[in-house]
């Protein structure tokens, strides 16, 4: 076949249509493969659960990168898994695979040399085996102790050589394991964020106040008897925009905030350098405790459109501080 000119200008409507094509095709693969969800499907997850080791996930070829895929969403959902290459496996790396894990097999054709190689050694081992062939007639198919038949009508690649329906189908087969198993554990978005800490549902689970709070002599604080002079020195030093007024207990009275400096600067004959801070400061300030969530603490700011909270224990006694710019560097926000 001769190679199209570089400059010659791809046709809009086929490219469209070669794509709607695709979909289309790999859509129809789908449905077929939802109406084969059934007992063996059923006895795939109960294989999956009993497991007291981990899953293997293997394949060869386009079939390996999507029992990566399949390995790795099942890592992150409660069931522990990982990949291992068929052709080195053959070369030492079955070592690897204990007698306890579950090894799950994805072969299109279930005739896979680099996969028949390691199943013998397999059983031999009393590894379970869940293979995912389009052939139920395979040899894989036989030798598997569960077969999910992921056949699919056609393959999207209109040479029918390119795996394109049939990898899209092992990779929903793999989901549809995935999902069936995190609701049979009862698995949490806790749970999921405890494997995820570096992501945006990590910190919003798992980031507590103590976490991102300012303690200690960090926290700006000053006596109920101090002036609002005194307490503007206070907010300057430690850069919070607020400071706590506290009795001598360190039980928390009230916050004095920028805000609340600018109202009274309104006022002409107001003199700060007399003026008693807890005639300025607001009486009922919303606070938060060091166990909560760094997440509430965003929501309770922007719900009460302010930009710094105090952290209280349970008697009242300040035990911490933190503005909206603690929560935009730790990206909870």
């Amino acid at each position: 076949m001769s190679a199209i000119p570089a400059n010659r200008p791809a046709d809009t409507d086929l490219l469209i249509a070669s794509g709607q094509r695709v979909i289309s095709i790999e859509t129809q693969a789908l449905q077929s493969l939802q109406a084969r969800i059934g007992p063996a499907f059923a006895d795939a997850c109960r294989e999956l659960l009993a497991c007291r080791g981990r899953v293997v996930c293997t394949g060869m070829g386009k079939s390996g990168h999507i029992a990566t895929k399949i390995a790795a969403t099942l890592s992150s959902t409660g069931t522990p898994a990982f990949f291992l290459h068929p052709g080195e496996a053959s070369h030492g790396d079955l070592g690897m695979v204990k007698d306890m894990d579950v090894v799950l097999l994805l072969s299109n054709s279930g005739e896979s040399e680099e996969i028949m190689t390691i199943v013998p050694a397999l059983k031999r081992q009393g590894n379970r085996i869940i293979a995912m062939t389009g052939r139920p007639e395979s040899r894989l198919a036989a030798m598997s102790d569960v077969h999910l038949d992921v056949s699919v009508p056609e393959e999207a690649c209109p040479l029918g050589l390119a795996p394109t329906s049939s990898t899209t189908a092992c990779l929903v087969m793999g989901d549809a394991l995935a999902v069936a198993l995190l609701e049979a554990r009862g698995f949490t978005a806790d749970d999921f964020a405890r494997s995820h800490p570096a992501g945006s549902l990590g910190r919003r689970l798992l980031l507590h106040i103590s976490d991102v709070m300012h303690s200690g002599q960090d926290v700006p604080r000053v006596a109920e008897n101090a002036s609002a002079s005194e307490a503007l020195v206070e907010m300057s030093r430690k850069r919070l925009g607020m400071t706590a007024v506290v009795d001598d207990a360190g039980r928390l009275l009230g916050v004095f905030t920028d805000g609340d400096l600018r109202r009274a600067l309104d006022d002409a004959q107001m003199d700060l350098r007399t003026m008693p801070v807890k005639t300025l400061m607001a009486h009922s300030p919303k606070t938060i405790g060091a166990n909560q969530l760094a997440v509430e603490a965003a929501h309770l700011m922007e719900a009460h459109k302010i930009n710094a909270l105090v952290v209280v224990d349970d008697e009242r006694r300040v035990v911490g501080a933190l503005n909206i710019h603690d929560l935009l560097r730790a990206r909870v926000v």
